[in-house]
């Protein structure tokens, strides 16, 4: 069975669905799911689970105060103890903040992150885990063979920032990267225009320069993404990842403008 979701529908289904967890991509072995969120606030966060078989991976599983709420999502799909890794995409506590609660949860559970997110991490009050290093294995390999990758994205807007590509979807889960703030939103945008502010808004103000992100765009050549997943605002789907791509290379964003007179010689 291929990909039975449809991204351009999702966003009408959204508020039928509300109650139950979003499948981004299904077939019979291999899912990506949106968990929801309890908030309403422009400056709302994403949390994913992918399953693939028995085996399920939380991403950016998100703060503290969201714990119970994801884990109630996560219930809905998998026993929440057979959850056997979390992606942390860096360490800022509204991606990071319910670690240890989910380490409490299974205390088997790997933490995959980059070496200098494992640094900070520690102080959420709990290092003794099984650190998976993507700064060192750029690949983890489920039970079945099938993987996902990891694409490094320094001072995008943390130095050890990443991104995780699921081989199997061909989605991008981006972290901050094409975050967005935005009252009127909507799980997957169906305009890209207009979307872009809702960008500039995160962008401006969170990346380091566009020395950065014509970096990881570039990391990025090659890589077939059908779909980018943030961590903050809303899903871009296929026809418009080109043009995600084109605003990412050319942003102007951090220093260039604090700093606009200072270039290199």
């Amino acid at each position: 069975m291929s990909n039975t979701v449809n991204l351009a529908t999702i966003s009408e289904l959204f508020e039928e669905s509300f109650e139950q967890p979003t499948p981004l991509y299904q077939n019979e072995y291999h899912a990506v799911y949106w968990l929801g969120t309890p908030e309403n606030s422009a400056f709302r966060c994403n949390t994913y689970l992918i399953t693939d078989g028995d085996e399920a991976i939380i991403v950016d599983p998100g703060g503290a105060e969201v714990f119970d709420f994801i884990r109630r999502r996560v219930e809905q799909i998998i026993e929440p103890a057979h959850v056997s890794a979390q992606i942390l995409c860096h360490q800022d506590p509204d991606v990071a903040g319910s670690m240890v609660r989910w380490l409490d949860v299974n205390p088997e559970m790997k933490v995959i992150t980059s070496t200098r997110t494992n640094i900070l991490i520690s102080h959420y009050g709990k290092d003794d885990y099984e650190f998976f290093n993507i700064t060192e294995f750029a690949t983890y390999t489920f039970s079945s063979g099938r993987s996902l990758r990891f694409i490094e994205a320094p001072f995008l807007h943390f130095p050890g920032a990443f991104a995780t590509y699921d081989e199997t979807s061909a989605y991008l889960l981006s972290g901050d990267i094409w975050a967005a703030i935005d009252m009127d939103w909507k799980l997957v945008i169906s305009d890209f225009r207009s979307h872009e502010f809702k960008m500039n808004l995160f962008h401006l103000d969170y990346m380091a320069g566009n020395v950065a992100a014509r970096g990881f765009i570039d990391r990025l050549k090659g890589i077939k993404v059908k779909a980018i997943l943030p961590q903050h605002g809303s899903v871009i789907p296929e026809p418009f990842v080109e043009d995600a791509f084109r605003y990412l290379y050319n942003l102007r964003c951090g220093l260039d403008i604090l700093y606009p007179d200072k270039k290199r010689k």
